[in-house]
């Protein structure tokens, strides 16, 4: 508030004063009928940018098919076509499997290649047993299918799936890298259709 040097009394007059005031504040009321919307935009920025809605089957699937761990279970002649399937120009490292485990306990797939006999066959059957649930099973080559060439042989396993559930069949003799490539792809499609509702399979 101004004041009178001389008279130490204000400028302006009381009247004028209030006048003034009441002027600022009618104007101010007569701008401020509608509320300021919250900034808050900003808000549902983040939530659309850090909250995913999914399902626990979803989350739990794709965790499975993206991590598969093979163990090794190569009694015959088509693990030499697996070998270059995880070498660097099929690199089955990009569906994450570049860990082939020496341990059934760690792994999680078993890709059976080659001719199985009635002698083998336990053993085959207890990697398998000493796999964690859960687990599947690729059978990779005719011989893993249906015995091959030596099916009428008196000692040979007419096909892995009279020994353990199959879940693919690669068909070849032997079956070329990407024909395994693509029964992986296909396995990964059927276990992003699983739930964990309905586990666990009848052998």
């Amino acid at each position: 508030m101004e004041v009178d040097e001389r008279t130490g009394m204000s400028v302006y007059s009381d009247t004028e004063l209030d006048r003034t005031e009441s002027e600022v504040i009618e104007a101010l009321k007569k701008r401020s009928q509608q509320a300021i919307p919250d900034p808050d935009r900003w808000l549902e920025e983040e939530l659309k940018r850090n909250i995913l809605l999914t399902s626990v089957d979803a989350m739990l699937n794709w965790a499975r098919r993206s991590s598969l761990w093979p163990v090794v279970c190569f009694p015959a002649c088509c693990a030499f076509e697996f070998i270059t399937t995880a070498a660097s120009r099929f690199d089955i490292s990009r569906f994450g499997m570049e860990i082939i485990r020496a341990s059934p306990r760690q792994a999680d797939l078993m890709i059976t290649a080659g001719t199985l006999t009635w002698k083998m066959a336990p053993q085959v059957r207890r990697i398998y047993d000493q796999m964690p649930e859960p687990k599947w099973v690729i059978a990779m080559g005719a011989c893993a299918i249906s015995g091959g060439i030596f099916r009428s042989s008196y000692n040979v396993v007419p096909g892995y799936n009279r020994i353990v559930p199959v879940d693919v069949y690669v068909p070849g003799c032997p079956p070329r890298p990407e024909a395994l490539l693509y029964g992986i792809r296909m396995l990964q499609h059927k276990i992003s259709k699983a739930s964990i509702g309905t586990e666990g399979r009848e052998e």
